[in-house]
């Protein structure tokens, strides 16, 4: 048997684990598929979060991908890093590096089984702030930097590709080499307020064969996970990397408050699948959840399986069809044959689910312009939050002028 025809029909504990540990963000990036910004008062609280950990180990889940919003903003996260790798649970964790400082980057050096991947989305500010805000790229340096001369090698340098930035992979790859880490590109999807900017955003057809062409010739030491496999169509030579959906099967996220979903960009009530805080906790949602045994039931592929390159992209990924409008058994919305131009045609306007999970701050309202980046709330009597969750994260956190040069 593949070994992909074994992860299709699921696994006892997954693979690939996402948590968003927290909403709070000081960042409003425009594409952030979670809609981060306000924490919300519902959390898991440390002790929760614990008790996961020890669910985690329990399972043998050797490593778990934290994120958010922004994770580090969470006055425990410390603490929880700490706790998981005493018990023996890797954390990779994803951060804009506004609060690796020069001691947590020694900090960070000095431990083992931690990966970090700081978010760059353009080589340059000009691009990288256009989608995360004014300021955001000195703030990724600075922290690339202490993580550098702390000695922290191989970090990831983690980016969304958009038709911005494709025509930037040469300089992704040379500021990776430069700091002695790894290039990691992902798959832009339309989810959270990524939905808002997906149509003015996303690689165009030309671009798509650019970036395979660009990782069949760069990519042997460039990760892309699954991000890429509705590539594998434009050619013989297929990428690296699992060309299967594995939602509900090797891959799902947790959401700060509990909720379990079957796929990290999925996060909308049609892929919730349980709570943590449920009877039998995260084990029973991953081991009996209804959707789950949906999900890890034979996929039919739909009009995909009359297409020839059906065995290498296994007709795309499911969230981004679903926050197109399109069936889950049709192709891919940048499916490289050109077939669902006539499905996007034929759903039309509107089909699109809209993203039911929003956690933007009330003062950066979803829009599809580049929103500043927020450090506090600005004058004292500018505004006064009326509930927790509007609280900023960073109340009161300064930043150091950036040393890049």
């Amino acid at each position: 048997m593949k070994l992909v025809d074994h992860f299709q029909h699921g696994l006892d504990a997954p693979i690939c684990l996402t948590w968003e540990l927290t909403y709070a963000c000081n960042l409003a990036c425009t594409h952030c598929l979670s809609s981060s910004g306000r924490r919300d008062p519902r959390e898991l609280s440390t002790e929760e979060c614990k008790r996961v950990i020890d669910e985690l180990q329990r399972m043998q889940v050797f490593y778990v991908n934290i994120g958010g919003g922004e994770p580090t903003v969470r006055s425990d996260f410390w603490e929880l890093l700490e706790y998981a790798i005493d018990h023996q649970v890797g954390v990779k964790f994803s951060t804009n590096g506004v609060r690796i400082s020069q001691e947590r980057a020694r900090q960070l050096a000095a431990m083992d089984y931690v990966d970090i991947q700081v978010s760059l989305d353009g080589a340059t500010p000009e691009v990288n702030d256009a989608v995360r805000g004014p300021g955001s790229f000195d703030t990724a340096w600075r922290a690339m930097e202490n993580l550098a001369e702390a000695g922290f090698t191989g970090f990831k340098i983690s980016v969304v590709m958009t038709r911005h930035n494709v025509d930037q992979l040469d300089q992704f790859k040379r500021i990776a080499d430069h700091f002695d880490a790894q290039l990691r590109i992902t798959r832009l999807r339309p989810s959270g307020r990524g939905a808002d900017v997906w149509d003015e955003l996303h690689p165009t057809q030309e671009q798509q064969r650019q970036l395979y062409e660009w990782l069949l010739g760069n990519g042997e030491n460039v990760l892309t996970g699954d991000s890429f496999f509705h590539l594998n169509a434009l050619g013989s030579a297929p990428l690296p990397g699992l060309n299967l959906c594995g939602a509900g099967r090797v891959v799902c996220l947790i959401d700060p408050i509990g909720d379990v979903y079957a796929c990290p960009f999925a996060i909308h009530d049609e892929f919730l699948a349980g709570n943590v805080r449920g009877p039998g906790g995260f084990t029973e949602v991953w081991r009996t959840s209804a959707l789950f045994e949906q999900l890890r039931q034979p996929q039919t592929g739909g009009a995909c399986t009359s297409c020839s390159a059906y065995d290498s992209c296994r007709g795309g990924c499911m969230a981004a069809k679903f926050f197109t409008g399109l069936p889950l058994d049709g192709p891919d919305p940048e499916c490289v044959k050109g077939n669902a131009e006539q499905a996007l045609e034929l759903a039309g306007a509107g089909a699109a689910p809209k993203p039911d999970k929003d956690h933007s701050r009330r003062t950066a309202p979803r829009r599809r312009s580049a929103v500043p980046v927020s450090i506090g709330w600005g004058p004292p009597d500018d505004r006064i939050p009326d509930r927790a969750c509007d609280t900023s994260p960073l109340a009161g956190f300064s930043l150091p002028e950036p040393r890049r040069t």
